[in-house]
């Protein structure tokens, strides 16, 4: 991963926008995309020279006010006007720290009490720490369901378990760019990232891209091969007392066809576990 986060995603974002998205006039040929770095500047309220330096790295610590303005030039949503101010060091009431991975005996009882719902936990890399019964059900068709980025792009299985793959790698990589955000030079993270840029060229185009996202909620279109086609809604919530874990939890309209799906995956996860439990007995 390069040392210059702030400037990637600086130039990332401004290359995404067009004059007319911010609404500037354009003039003549341009011979890249995107805004240019006095274009910026001007949308910003700065110096040119000040956010050259920002993008090149050789300056690393701009002021909120800087970071404030700068967010509205590229019309920065939330989450990435979050990791703007992470990458920059200047996010408030957050700082790097270590990616979590044990999960509490609480949580995980937590989680088994949903019996018609799957729950399961991951740090900010995506990894898999813990499941429930139905979670581990609904990543059968994954060896192993370790890591929801690897399994999207490097098991054959993700192509068919995701109806929209396209939309689901594209999430998916937001996921991890925000996890950039909070330590970029984290082990884990940069031998994740640098296993799914070297194994999957579609990864690294859509890692180049800068787009930050955050999980909270959102819908999930999904084929398994145990039950067919499944439509879920997940919601995110923060483990408070594991910084960097999030509990996700999978369900589906009460009444509905994948809700009856998730019933009958739920029976044939229970029955696998007792055969599997009579195999090692």
């Amino acid at each position: 991963m390069a040392n210059n986060e702030l400037g990637d995603f600086l130039r990332a974002r401004r290359s995404g926008l067009r004059p007319e998205d911010v609404g500037m006039a354009t003039y003549g040929v341009r011979r890249v995309a995107g805004l240019r770095r006095e274009e910026v500047a001007v949308l910003a309220g700065m110096n040119a020279d000040y956010y050259t330096r920002l993008e090149q790295g050789r300056e690393r610590h701009p002021s909120p006010q800087v970071l404030d303005a700068l967010s509205r030039a590229l019309h920065l949503d939330v989450d990435a006007r979050a990791h703007l101010y992470r990458l920059a060091g200047a996010a408030p009431d957050e700082r790097p720290g270590q990616i979590l991975d044990a999960v509490s005996p609480a949580l995980r009882q937590l989680m088994d009490g949903y019996p018609n719902t799957p729950a399961f936990v991951i740090n900010r890399t995506l990894d898999i720490l813990a499941a429930n019964v139905l979670a581990d059900a609904l990543f059968s068709p994954f060896e192993p369901a370790d890591n929801l980025a690897r399994m999207a792009f490097l098991d054959p299985a993700g192509r068919h378990f995701y109806t929209r793959w396209n939309w689901a790698a594209q999430v998916t990589v937001a996921n991890l760019r925000q996890a950039a955000g909070f330590d970029p030079g984290h082990p884990r993270l940069r031998e994740l990232v640098r296993t799914l840029t070297e194994r999957s060229g579609e990864f690294a185009t859509l890692w180049s891209a800068h787009d930050v996202r955050g999980k909270t909620r959102d819908a999930k279109h999904l084929m398994h091969p145990d039950v067919g086609p499944l439509v879920l809604t997940y919601q995110a919530f923060d483990v408070r007392d594991a910084p960097g874990q999030q509990l996700i939890i999978y369900h589906a309209e009460p009444g509905s066809p994948s809700a009856q799906a998730l019933t009958l995956l739920g029976s044939i996860g229970a029955s696998r576990r007792q055969t599997l439990g009579r195999s090692a007995d």
